[in-house]
This record gives C-alpha cells, structure tokens and sequence, in this order.
C-alpha cells in the first residue's frame, strides 16, 4: 500500500479493469464513463439528454467549513459545466464523524445551501449522518446533473484540427490555493504576506462553471476538459486522446499568477502536472477564440490561447518555458498529493 499512487487509479486499471465492469449495457448512454470525459449523457427521448457527474469532496485543513460546503457544489457543478450545459439539480451524501458539534453541521449546510442557490441548482436527495472512521466532515459524493437538447452539450472529444487552445487563470489553481492555506506559515518566511493571502484566495478560483457557460455562450467552443488531477498537460493529453488530435502546446502563453508561482517553487511542484480545479482548457474554433476570450475577461476571468490542435496525432507536446519540449501526457502522481499529505503528517 506504502507504493499505491495517491489519487485517481491509473489509467491502465481504468480502461482494462473497471470499465468492463459496468453493469448492464443500455443503449440509451451516448457518453459512458470514459478517461478525461467529466460527465456521462444519456438519452431520455423527446431530442433530450440527461448530464450528470459525480464527485467527492474533502474538507481542507486549516480552512473554514463554509468553504468546505462552497467547494462542494462548484467542484460538482463544474462537471456538467464544462459539458457546455448549466447544473441544475444536485444530490449529496454527507458523512460526519460522531463528535461533529451543532454549530460546524449547520456550517457545512448553510454553505452547500447558498452555493446551490448562488448557481441556480435545486438540491434533491441525498444522504447526511454521522459514522465512525471519518476523521472530518466528508462528501462521500456530490451528484449533479441537467436536462439538455440532444445536440446543445460538448465533450473532451470534440476538439478538431485548426481549433485554438485556450486555458483559463492558468495553470495549478489548486494546488497553489489548498497549499497556501495549510502551509501558509512557511510561505510566510519567504513572501509579503499580501502574495501569500492572494495565494490563498485562489481555493474561490476552484470552479470553471462561470468560465464554462461564458465560453458557451461566446460560441465556437468545440471541447472543454477541467484540468483537474495531472493538471494542465494532463488534461491536454485527454482532449487529444479523446478527439484523435495532436496538439502544440506553448507554456510560454499561459497566464502565470505570481501566486501560482511563489507555491509550486517553494515546494518543488511542477504546475503543469499539478491538479489544477479552476483551470479550464477550451478547444475553439479559431474565428471565435477571442470572443470566447473577450467574454471571459468581461466577467473578471483571465484566458490566454496557448497552441493550436492539429491533425497530426503523432505530436502532442508542449513546449516548456526552459525551451525543452515534452510529450503530453498523464503524470504518473500528481505532484500535489505527496505534498498534500506530506504536510499533514509534518
């Protein structure tokens, strides 16, 4: 167990383990469970589909548990999100441990309660109650989903050649926020103390549901793909693989916060591979890149174009910011666990 990779299973067991395991087979699912695909679809008749995701959610150390109920619905959401389609029902499971007090349960509620309204979704089932072995409150599992036209939602398969590649706010949301707030003490030795709050502001970056409606509503959008686990070059890797592309990918174009930077230097991360929950990539098509871009800058969320899709599916790279050029793909651990757990244990 000492050696098992923290997170995700590996792709490998995914394609020739579980997805043979799947139940019965329905003709009715036109997105099964697939690698880099947020969300399944299914056809409910009447030229309309049913979008839904599922997700855990963990409570951060150190972090208010209203943050813990905010990420609960926007992680969630952000699933049917980046499908091109807008959440609008959810259910939950919340598990506590026996000694969670009064004030934390309605905490955690309270939060979930007014993201939910803040996104327009209407909560309707799920689970709540306390169980032993839980070391904090936990979301066993977030589901969200929506009703769509048949032909009005995209998938990480869709990207085709010509299509730019746009990413929003940058690589390793994530990690850089969740990092900042549990070991803000020791950024504090290196950084201003406004850099290192700035840092920890990004934990209400962690969601791509505004990023993925505007991009919609711009138009042109052809895939989108949350990078979440294996970060940015992860995620890349999925859209290609998922499309049959190849990809050119410059890191010299991302949006690069000094937030983002100050964290994954202080702690030896790279960002490109690091989970990165808030970082949106988006394949459109080339006559509307910087309308999608204009749309997103108009609600405060920044986006950059950052390589092309080509035909040629025998290349997919990036380009490093050091000049070296690297093939996309899955990083065998995301580098944010380690440390994630690292500081835990310290």
């Amino acid at each position: 167990m000492a050696d098992r990779k923290i997170g995700k299973i590996d792709q490998e067991i995914f394609t020739t383990f579980l997805l043979s395991r799947l139940g019965k087979s329905d003709d009715t699912v036109i997105v099964p469970p697939m690698t880099g695909v947020d969300a399944a679809v299914i056809d409910v008749g009447n030229d309309k589909v049913l979008v839904i995701a599922e997700d855990p959610i963990f409570a951060i150390p150190h972090q208010p548990l209203d943050m813990f109920g905010w990420y609960t619905v926007h992680i969630g959401a952000s699933d049917v999100a980046v499908m091109g389609v807008k959440p609008r029902y959810m259910t939950y499971s919340l598990l506590m441990p026996p000694e969670t007090n009064e004030v934390d349960f309605r905490t955690i509620l309270d939060a979930i309660h007014s993201a939910a309204l803040e996104l327009e979704i209407a909560i309707v089932g799920g689970h709540t109650g306390y169980y032993p072995g839980f070391a904090a409150p936990t979301i066993g599992g977030v589901t969200v989903f929506a009703i769509a036209d048949k032909h009005g939602y995209v998938t990480p398969a869709g990207a085709t050649p010509g299509d730019d590649v746009i990413l929003t706010k940058g690589p390793a949301i994530e990690t850089a926020g969740i990092l900042a707030v549990i070991k803000e003490k020791e950024l504090l030795k290196r950084y201003a103390p406004a850099l290192v709050e700035r840092a920890k502001a990004l934990c209400r970056q962690m969601t791509v549901v505004a990023d993925a409606l505007l991009a919609m509503d711009a138009g042109g959008v052809t895939a989108m793909h949350d990078a979440t686990e294996g970060g940015v070059i992860g995620g890349l890797y999925e859209i290609a693989s998922a499309s049959g592309v190849g990809m050119e990918i410059h890191e010299e174009a991302f949006i690069y916060p000094d937030e983002v930077r100050i964290v994954c230097e202080t702690f030896g991360i790279d960002p490109v591979a690091a989970i990165a929950e808030g970082s949106l990539l988006i394949t459109v098509r080339p006559d509307r890149s910087a309308n999608v871009i204009s749309k997103l800058r108009s609600e405060g969320i920044d986006a950059s174009i950052i390589g092309k899709v080509t035909d040629d599916v025998e290349t997919r790279t990036i380009k490093r910011r050091d000049g070296s050029v690297n093939q996309l793909a899955i990083p065998k651990q995301d580098p944010f666990w380690p440390a994630f757990f690292d500081s835990l244990s310290s």
